[in-house]
């Protein structure tokens, strides 16, 4: 079941996340985050145009997926930068798929034209799956980003709705 995350699911969301903080190689935050840093980001997201969801199973988050506005002004407003996170204990059982899939749905629903994925090259699971719903590498970013004493390549992944 995928739905909009309320305020009790933010402690799922930030574990989720704090797991891929400690893999190193999934996002660019490099200490994990806490309830209270990730508030204000929690509320600027809203079901009617950036909203953030999460899928449930057995009464779990097993993932979850968000939508912001790229770069942050108005002539970028039907392009979303998207984020998905996956459990671990649910990892390569269709998540991030069906979080994709219904984000693409959504997307039209929601003035999004153009999804993009912002991933570390070294991601090959993130940037497979992105590529698996039709993302194509629009931008390649080398060493701009530094994390665990280690410069990492970014590649930005587009996608047309």
């Amino acid at each position: 079941m995928i739905r909009d995350a309320i305020a009790a699911d933010l402690p799922a969301i930030v574990d989720i996340y704090n797991h891929a903080v400690a893999t190193k190689t999934i996002t660019a935050d490099v200490e994990p985050v806490t309830i209270a840093s990730r508030l204000e980001w929690f509320r600027s997201h809203s079901s009617d145009r950036y909203p953030l969801w999460v899928l449930e199973r057995d009464g779990k988050i097993a993932g979850w997926f968000a939508f912001r506005m790229f770069y942050g002004r108005e002539a970028y407003r039907s392009t979303a930068e998207i984020s998905l996170y996956v459990a671990p204990e649910f990892h390569r059982q269709g998540v991030g798929q069906s979080l994709l899939t219904y984000a693409i749905a959504q997307s039209p629903k929601l003035g999004i034209k153009t999804l993009l994925g912002i991933a570390f090259a070294e991601n090959a699971p993130s940037v497979e799956l992105l590529k698996k719903f039709g993302f194509e590498q629009w931008g390649y970013l080398p060493e701009v980003a530094r994390s665990w004493e280690c410069d990492r390549d970014v590649i930005i992944l587009g996608r047309k709705i």
